[in-house]
C-alpha cells in the first residue's frame, strides 16, 4: 500500500525547496515590498488626516474667536451709538431750552415795547382829547405846546410816564 521510495522523497524534497525558494524571490518579497508600502501610505493617510484635523480645529477655534470678537465689536458699537444717541438728545434738549428761554425774553421784551407804545399813544389820545375838551370849555384855543405840557405833566404825576 504505501511505498516509499527515496529518490521520490528526495525529489519532492527539492520540488518544495525550490518552490519555496521561487516563491520567496517572486512572491513573497513583492508582496511584503506591497504590503510594506501600503502601510507606509496608510500611515501616511493617518498622519494627513491627524494634521488636517489639528488644522481644522484650530481654524474653527480660530473663528469662533473672530466671531466672539466681532460680537463685542458690535455690542460696543452699539453702546457707543447709543450713548452718543443719548448725547445728542441731551444737546438737543439744552439747546431747545435755550432757545425756548430766548423766545420767552424776546417776547416779553415785545410785549414791553408794545405796552409802553400803547401807553404812550393813550397818553397822547387823552392829553388831545383833555386839550380839546379844554378848550371847548374855556371857549377858547390857549396855546396847544403849553396845554400839551400842562397834560403830560399832570399824566406823569398820575401814574403814567411817558417819557
Amino acid at each position: 500500500m504505501l511505498n516509499f521510495d527515496v529518490w521520490s522523497i528526495i525529489w519532492s524534497i527539492a520540488n518544495i525547496l525550490i518552490l519555496y525558494i521561487l516563491l520567496r524571490i517572486f512572491l513573497f518579497k513583492p508582496v511584503n515590498r506591497i504590503m510594506d508600502e501600503r502601510t507606509k501610505n496608510i500611515q501616511n493617510d493617518i498622519d494627513t488626516a491627524k494634521k488636517s484635523r489639528e488644522e481644522a480645529e484650530a481654524i474653527k477655534q480660530q473663528y469662533t474667536d473672530e466671531l466672539s470678537n466681532a460680537r463685542k465689536e458690535a455690542q460696543d458699537i452699539i453702546m457707543k451709538a447709543h450713548d452718543d444717541a443719548e448725547a445728542e438728545k441731551s444737546a438737543i434738549i439744552e439747546r431747545s431750552k435755550t432757545e425756548a428761554d430766548k423766545i420767552i425774553a424776546d417776547a416779553g421784551k415785545a410785549a414791553e415795547t408794545e405796552r409802553k407804545r400803547v401807553i404812550e399813544q393813550a397818553q397822547s389820545q387823552i392829553a388831545d382829547l383833555a386839550i380839546e375838551a379844554a378848550s371847548k370849555i374855556v371857549g377858547a384855543n390857549v396855546d396847544d405846546e403849553k396845554n400839551r405840557r400842562i397834560v403830560d405833566d399832570f399824566l406823569a404825576d398820575e401814574g403814567g410816564d411817558k417819557k
